[in-house]
């Protein structure tokens, strides 16, 4: 990589980290560590009705136990509401954004019409306020004209990848409709105003990669590089998620956590008997596994847009 690589990761202080989140941690240190470069923390904390109080210690102290340290002081993004409105007021001088009088209900209600049942996740934007507000209308939230066209990059994990976010999200929110800022434009923001270089995180993820990719590009913003992991999964094949009321890790034995989250990446277990040791052999074989075309067993697959 030509440019300092600086990484990081961005946990929710929605509740404690648990095994998902786990390996993302881990395999954002990982990287991070395996190219000399900065790990950043930052708590993604503007989606207020979801924080838990004393979630952000609680995870903090959880990545300390398990030897993950960052660099730097922590972010908050409560703390960067300012940076988000000057993003937002660069977009609105280049007319590329307008707002929204839809309800959630209209839209869904649109798609169906026009569409039918959309594939599980996306319903695109149908582009109702598009030429402007109906005569009666208030702005509910503001959205992003999006331009035709795929948006393509490259995962060092998963490989080439596209997506038209015109056809599958279309014209996306900003800044929602109770005036909190839209995690798309944030995260973009943050890493930017970070030096962040790789974002390596878990693959529920990676549908957004495309907009974000599209908004950094109309900021002016460098690009960053994108690596998607493998979810963690319950027996039903559900991912593990703090909504889904996923345990918190349990540390009374840090070692035992990293090995798990280690093998969920699709490594075989190391033959370490403390946290030191893991690390001085987790680094090594990281760099080898990334290095392949196949990560130990784990077959590389397309990512389908639809």
């Amino acid at each position: 990589m030509s440019t300092p690589y600086v990484g990081r990761f961005a946990p929710s202080p929605s509740g404690p980290l648990h095994a998902g989140s786990a390996v993302a941690a881990l395999a954002s240190y990982l990287d991070a560590r395996a190219h000399g470069g900065i790990w950043r923390v930052r708590m993604e904390d503007l989606d207020t009705p979801r924080n838990v109080s004393g979630a952000d210690s609680v995870i903090l102290k959880q990545l300390a136990t398990l030897g993950m340290h960052w660099d730097g002081e922590v972010i908050y993004q409560s703390q960067r509401l300012s940076a988000y409105q000057d993003a937002f007021d660069r977009l609105l001088s280049l007319n590329v954004v307008y707002p929204c009088g839809c309800t959630r209900r209209e839209i869904a209600d649109s798609v169906l019409r026009t569409q039918g049942h959309p594939p599980e996740g996306e319903r695109p934007y149908p582009g109702t306020c598009r030429a402007g507000l109906s005569k009666g209308r208030q702005a509910l939230s503001w959205r992003l004209h999006v331009p035709e066209g795929q948006i393509a990059f490259e995962d060092r994990w998963l490989g080439s990848m596209a997506q038209d976010v015109s056809r599958v999200v279309g014209d996306f929110v900003l800044r929602r409709a109770d005036g909190i800022w839209a995690y798309q434009l944030a995260v973009v923001v943050d890493d930017a105003a970070q030096g962040v270089t790789q974002v390596i995180r878990g693959e529920d993820l990676l549908s957004s990669t495309a907009r974000q990719r599209l908004l950094g590009s109309l900021l002016g913003f460098p690009a960053v590089g994108y690596l998607h992991v493998p979810l963690v999964t319950d027996e039903t094949g559900q991912k593990l998620s703090k909504q889904n009321g996923a345990q918190a890790l349990n540390l009374s034995d840090p070692l035992a956590v990293l090995q798990r989250a280690w093998c969920s990446l699709g490594f075989a277990p190391l033959p370490v008997k403390d946290q030191e040791a893991f690390w001085a052999a987790a680094i090594p074989v990281w760099v080898q596994g990334l290095s392949r075309a196949n990560l130990h067993g784990i077959n590389l697959h397309s990512y389908d847009p639809r």
